[in-house]
């Protein structure tokens, strides 16, 4: 079934070069979730775990995940960051292409997510070394340094490259990844070149994000939800014409949002009306109702993605966004 995918994929126009070919062929998906993998063979994300708060975690479709080895440049020998386990595979895909002389580390915030890889990469014959280190709230490890690495991959939407992460890339490394907010991003290749930073932009993505804790925040988290009003600003007013004014207006609500206290109670299915009308975060989105009502639907209702996968038996067109569905709606 993977050959089949592989030649979908190169009739697609998805570069797949002999080296990624044959990592593709030599790792099994199947070693890295129990889920079924119909939509993986269909070119489309498929789970590998459904962590305790009731999030799922994906490893990407096949094409974007050939995409992402395919601007990664890897060689023989190289070491390799990871951040965001995707259950394994892709430190599993890397392993191969490094070979014996080379190493991959995954960096990873989720506990449960490390014990679900470290677990599935224990019965899994690696090539070279693959080891995992924990991230802080910070996005900084738990175990101290790593050594400096040819190439960090990062695998969810990340607005920021950590710190530490960022440090280790040396004279002619690169850190790849889909920078941006949970609408949209851009996959940037940031290349380190005599002590400075240059990006290459690879076009829009979608992926969800990179830390898990980030995919389950409240709706009405002012903080989140300013986001989410920024980064659909910004995606909207690529397609349609919103007036200055109106924008104006919208810069104003995200800053009102962020100045909102962080420890306001949540709002879930089981909060009553009065409860939900009597929420800070609620009740300032109703005062600005007049001007805000009619550009809502724009950002919650008709924000749909059609999101494309070239590598599917039934794929006849390319969608209008292209992308990667590995988002969370």
């Amino acid at each position: 079934m993977m050959v089949d995918l592989i030649g979908r994929l190169k009739e697609a126009g998805i570069p797949v070069n002999r080296e990624i070919s044959g990592a593709m062929e030599s790792v099994e998906p199947s070693q890295f979730t129990d889920f079924d993998l119909e939509d993986f063979w269909c070119d489309r994300p498929v789970p590998f775990m459904e962590l305790e708060s009731g999030i799922s975690r994906t490893i990407s479709a096949p094409h974007m995940i050939v995409t992402l080895l395919h601007h990664l440049e890897v060689k023989e020998g190289q070491k390799i960051v990871i951040l965001g386990s995707k259950g394994g595979y892709l430190a599993a895909l890397l392993d191969f292409l490094v070979g014996e002389r080379g190493s991959v580390v995954i960096a990873e915030s989720n506990e449960e997510v490390i014990g679900y890889t470290e677990a599935r990469l224990a019965d899994f014959e690696c090539k070279g070394e693959i080891s995992i280190v924990s991230l802080g709230e910070d996005g900084e490890s738990k175990e101290g340094a790593y050594d400096m690495v040819d190439r960090v991959l990062i695998t969810g939407s990340i607005r920021e490259v950590p710190g530490e992460i960022e440090g280790l890339v040396q004279e002619g490394g690169f850190v790849l990844g889909p920078f941006g907010g949970r609408i949209h991003q851009r996959l940037i290749k940031r290349e380190m070149q005599g002590g400075s930073w240059f990006d290459t932009d690879l076009g829009g993505v979608v992926f969800s994000p990179v830390d898990a804790s980030d995919s389950g925040l409240n709706p009405l988290d002012p903080v989140s939800l300013s986001f989410h009003i920024e980064d659909s600003l910004d995606f909207i007013d690529e397609i349609f014409e919103i007036d200055e004014v109106a924008k104006r207006r919208l810069n104003e609500l995200v800053i009102s949002l962020r100045e909102m206290p962080r420890d306001l109670p949540p709002i879930d299915e089981f909060s009553s009306e009065e409860e939900i009308l009597e929420h800070p975060v609620v009740d300032l989105l109703l005062s600005e109702i007049d001007w805000l009502g009619p550009l809502w639907p724009l950002f919650f209702e008709n924000l749909s993605l059609d999101i494309a996968s070239p590598g599917s038996p039934e794929e006849e067109s390319v969608g209008l966004f292209g992308g990667h569905d590995d988002l969370v709606p």
